[in-house]
């Protein structure tokens, strides 16, 4: 299914705190945005650790928030090479629209005030949701997060990472840390550890084993931002997850 069909209006001019929703954007129409629009930088979200620049984005007349992080910002990691981890967030979009879910906004790479980034859409969060209580009570709009999470190898899964919508859509962001070779799920959504996983997700990720395997056009389109072990890697989770056919258990670790 296109994603302008399965992807709920997305705001096109409300910023942080705003009650009021000017506009609407499919997410075609984001994309386009996103990458043809002027990005205007209006302030630094200060509690994440690598640069994140919060941007108005204009095109055409048509204002949005959205999010920049310069590959210039990202801070040295021990474990993950570095300047990737824009990469590896527009990785986590390719793979979220592959599987039909709409986990991951709208993003993408370009040139920014500050160089080459990933530039994500303003997602405007429910301010009344309990994210806490989401991950505790097992809310069952994560388990599709959780299942995207294990084939990303999400080392870095927080509840501050789940964007609840007015519309009762839950997003995910801050995906940089993914990917990685070695197995590495660090998650607060363990709610269905071992719990087999339903006919639609044993669907989709039998579609994700398939579009990762040699050839697969989703392996392809994830190349240019991984290494040849870490798509080796990510395409054996996919088979694995659909062999097993359960939700990963937490590692010894």
């Amino acid at each position: 299914m296109p994603a302008h069909e399965r992807v709920p209006p997305l705001s096109a001019a409300a910023r942080p705190g705003e009650p009021d929703r000017p506009g609407e954007l499919d997410a075609d129409d984001a994309l386009t945005l996103l990458t043809r629009g002027t990005l205007t930088i209006e302030g630094r979200l200060v509690e994440a650790s690598n640069g994140t620049l919060l941007c108005q984005v204009e095109a055409d007349g048509v204002q949005a928030l959205c999010v920049y992080k310069p590959v210039a910002g990202e801070r040295p990691l021990w474990d993950f090479p570095h300047g990737t981890l824009a990469g590896r967030e527009y990785a986590a979009y390719l793979v979220s629209e592959a599987t039909g879910w709409n986990l991951v906004p709208p993003t993408i790479l370009r040139d920014g005030p500050y160089g080459e980034g990933m530039v994500q859409f303003w997602i405007d969060v429910d301010q009344s949701v309990d994210v806490e209580r989401m991950v505790r009570s097992a809310d069952p709009r994560l388990r599709s997060m959780a299942a995207l999470d294990a084939v990303l190898n999400n080392s870095d899964r927080k509840g501050v990472h789940l964007l609840p919508t007015v519309e009762g859509d839950v997003y995910g962001c801050d995906h940089g840390l993914t990917f990685h070779e070695d197995d590495k799920l660090r998650t607060v959504l363990w709610a269905w550890h071992g719990e087999p996983l339903d006919d639609e997700e044993q669907e989709v990720v039998g579609l994700l084993a398939d579009l990762l395997a040699d050839g697969g056009a989703l392996r392809e389109s994830l190349a240019p931002y991984l290494t040849q072990a870490e798509l080796a890697a990510t395409s054996r989770r996919a088979r694995v997850l659909r062999s097993i056919g359960r939700f990963p258990e937490p590692s010894g670790d």
